[in-house]
């Protein structure tokens, strides 16, 4: 994984990728108390940032297997990146979903033309029976985070940060990403490294889900005691990956949390100032911009929305905070 793979997975994406803007709000920068610019992957092909890593991946395949189709799993937008990249490939799809998966994630993957398999998260393993179909039928399996092609894709979204960013005249900043597996952290991270070096990456994961923040502090992959039960399903994932763990040791500094309110609070502020729509996961990056201020250093933060693909009773939830 290095940084000629981002370069080249960035030559694949264009024409098919949306270059996604750097925003910015005078009425966050007062509640942040230091500038603040916002990556709106919200805006992205299928509602988040997974798309890059997705066409990146099924791009990359030998046209000779990738004919035969591929397959994912993911609790939506892993899902409907791949989904519509297939599509696009005129390659079929298997999809793996956790049964608790939002309902317009399920729905969205399904008419991006996928098959879309249902398990239960807590009692089932989604890597055994993605093994298992991926095998029996002759896919090729893409894995969400722990793909090189897949943080390339992500990566490319590193390379827009560093350009615009420079446009700007920003050469140091923190730049907060929302973090699951780490595919895109690890991604942002190796493309800054190159085209950046003064900026920092740094994870931003749910509270009781914080994995990665737990793996840098103990120099060793942590997991999650429970892979349910918060309304940040994007990035609820059971530990770092064995290919993002180390990007992320050696380039990122130390992982924030936030709370479920503060993701909800950050979804509102979105909407209100910048008239985007995040998703829970998608806006925790947002959060800790926002809330954790004591936490961060410096006077310039970029922060990801890493995705908007959500319902519409969790919308409304969101809002009463706006």
């Amino acid at each position: 994984m290095n940084i000629d793979m981002i370069h080249a997975a960035a030559d694949r994406l264009k024409g098919h990728v949306r270059r996604t803007p750097l925003l910015s709000s005078p009425f966050l920068d007062d509640i942040a108390g230091r500038r603040v610019f916002v990556k709106p992957e919200c805006l992205q092909h299928t509602g988040s940032f997974k798309f890059r890593g997705g066409w990146s991946a099924v791009s990359a395949l030998d046209p000779e297997v990738r004919k035969s189709g591929v397959i994912a799993f993911s609790s939506g937008n892993h899902a409907q990146g791949v989904a519509l990249a297939a599509q696009l490939h005129s390659v079929p799809a298997v999809i793996i979903m956790p049964s608790d998966a939002p309902a317009m994630k399920i729905d969205n993957t399904r008419a991006l033309g996928a098959e879309v398999v249902l398990y239960d998260r807590a009692t089932e393993d989604r890597d055994e029976i993605g093994d298992r179909i991926s095998s029996d039928r002759g896919l090729t399996l893409i894995k969400p985070f722990d793909e090189p092609q897949v943080v390339a894709g992500q990566g490319t979204c590193g390379l827009e940060i560093a350009e615009q960013a420079a446009e700007l005249g920003i050469t140091e900043a923190e730049v907060l990403v929302c973090c699951g597996g780490g595919g895109l952290t690890s991604g942002i991270a190796l493309a800054l490294e190159a085209h950046a070096p003064a900026m920092t990456v740094r994870p931003v994961e749910p509270e009781g889900f914080d994995d990665v923040k737990r793996s840098l502090q103990a120099g060793s992959i942590q997991r999650n005691a429970a892979l349910s039960g918060n309304i940040c399903d994007a990035i609820v994932t059971p530990a770092p990956g064995h290919l993002t763990f180390p990007i992320m040791q050696r380039l990122c500094g130390a992982g924030l949390s936030v709370t479920e309110d503060e993701a909800l609070r950050a979804m509102a502020h979105a909407f209100a100032r910048l008239k985007l729509v995040a998703e829970p996961g998608g806006a925790v990056a947002l959060a800790a911009a926002l809330f954790r201020a004591k936490e961060l250093t410096g006077d310039t933060v970029i922060a990801t929305i890493s995705g908007g693909n959500v319902d519409a009773p969790m919308y409304a939830r969101a809002l009463d905070f706006a």
